[in-house]
């Protein structure tokens, strides 16, 4: 009896110390939550921070990279050689839209083709030096006389065609002899992209000897860290590129002087002139910087 006495007395104390307990485990769970809450909301927050700070990197590197693009597309702009590439792809491509037939594109394709040759100037200058300067040290006979040969017929095309914009214009009045002289500007722009072709087959072979003697000289892996031979491969790649732009010039001037005008119709010629246009465009990008 007494101890059942002893056990009544005792449980509220039991009570009110479990209650205690409870609470004290209660208060420190709110503490450590709040903290942990505290802690999420300070990374949300330096998350948010990191993500705003790469963003304005960002948009500043992206702002210079464009401001780098438009400089050079400034510099490529302002080579009268340029302007003159991306006109004659639109007259190339407006001829191959026309295909001959009156309307529009035949249009751009006779205006453009006006306005072109008020950029070739005086520029039969330039392949008038080409001819009358030395050519390079040890380049076979054969080469120099097809070289010489090219800047010659391509001096005469540049020039006989200024010509040919006098009569269109009305500053020469002779109009049968003006389309005469254009019929020969024509075989000579025909003439002088025969000889770049032999030429570049010519130096292409030439190319190739030298460089399966370096690989003889060097192993596989030499031959990548070679300055020479990697020289020798970017010359193998621009004579390619040269060697095709050349054969679809002789075409295109096949097409003009209607040599062969079943095969080679308006359409043709507008087709491979637009593409050696895009070539010629392509050759005229600045050189990419050098890596040190």
């Amino acid at each position: 009896m007494p101890k059942v006495k002893i056990a009544v007395l005792t449980s509220p104390l039991l009570i009110n110390h479990n209650f205690a307990s409870r609470l004290a485990a209660a208060i420190s769970s709110k503490h450590h939550a709040a903290a942990a809450a505290a802690a999420v909301e300070a990374d949300l927050l330096r998350a948010e921070w990191i993500a705003s700070a790469s963003h304005q990197l960002y948009s500043m590197s992206s702002l210079e990279s464009a401001r780098a693009d438009l400089a050079l597309l400034i510099l490529y702009l302002n080579k009268a050689e340029a302007r003159d590439k991306i006109c004659r792809a639109i007259q190339y491509g407006s001829k191959f839209v026309s295909n001959g037939q009156p309307g529009p594109a035949q249009n751009v394709d006779k205006s453009t083709s006006l306005a072109r040759k008020v950029f070739r100037l005086f520029k039969f200058v330039n392949d008038l030096h080409a001819l009358i300067s030395p050519p390079a040290k040890g380049t076979p006979l054969p080469l120099i006389l097809l070289g010489k040969s090219k800047n010659a017929l391509l001096s005469t095309f540049l020039f006989l065609d200024q010509i040919v914009w006098a009569g269109r214009t009305g500053i020469y009045k002779n109009k049968e002899r003006a389309e005469f002289l254009s019929k020969i500007a024509f075989y000579c722009f025909l003439g002088s992209n025969t000889c770049t072709s032999i030429i570049e087959v010519a130096e292409l072979q030439r190319l190739s000897k030298s460089m399966k003697k370096l690989e003889k000289e060097l192993k596989h892996q030499e031959l990548l860290k070679n300055e020479q031979y990697k020289m020798k491969l970017q010359k193998c790649n621009e004579r390619r590129l040269a060697l095709i732009k050349s054969s679809l010039d002789i075409v295109v001037a096949i097409g003009l002087l209607q040599l062969a005008p079943k095969k080679v119709t308006p359409r043709v010629t507008g087709a491979f002139g637009f593409a050696s246009s895009l070539i010629a465009c392509y050759q005229l990008l600045p050189a990419p910087a050098k890596s040190k």
